[in-house]
């Protein structure tokens, strides 16, 4: 299964960096959500793109988003990486890799590294934006709030 622009997103719940269960159900109605899958806690690509969120935190705020980071890596992990570069948003530990394979996101370089893909998912639950970019960090960033301004200014 991939997940498509259109679609509703798949529900999840999976421990976070502080080991507490988030599911995407609690911010269905409240917020919209930006779930960006990453390699690898800790390495060059995955800290520029993390940072890349965390120092657009704000306007993700402004704009009614929640910002979710989602790998491999164990919620101890994720707890280090997090407190390292101060990243103020929820990182979740797929270990297994259920999430990943659940929305379809592909391999990297020739299938040995876990893709680096974003959704922009609205407060209603539906996938509005997919971005798959293994070495374009900031356009991440760039590409979900730009979404995010058009659900915002269609809302209007």
């Amino acid at each position: 299964m991939s997940v498509k622009v259109g679609d509703i997103a798949p529900d999840f719940t999976l421990p976070s960096q502080t080991g507490e269960p988030v599911s995407l159900k609690d911010f269905r109605g409240k917020k919209s959500v930006v779930l960006y899958f990453y390699p690898k806690d800790d390495t060059p690509g995955c800290t520029a793109e993390s940072c890349a969120f965390r120092d657009s935190y704000e306007a993700f705020t402004e704009a009614g988003a929640v910002v979710i980071g989602v790998s491999a890596d164990s919620p101890a992990s994720h707890q280090k990486f997090a407190a390292k570069y101060n990243l103020p948003f929820i990182l979740l530990s797929d270990t297994n890799n259920q999430l990943r394979k659940l929305y379809g996101v592909p391999a990297a370089a020739f299938g040995l590294l876990p893709g680096r893909v974003t959704y922009v998912i609205d407060k209603q639950g539906v996938v509005r934006h997919i971005f798959n970019s293994m070495m374009n960090f900031k356009a991440h960033v760039e590409e979900s709030l730009k979404t995010l301004k058009e659900i915002q200014s269609a809302a209007i």
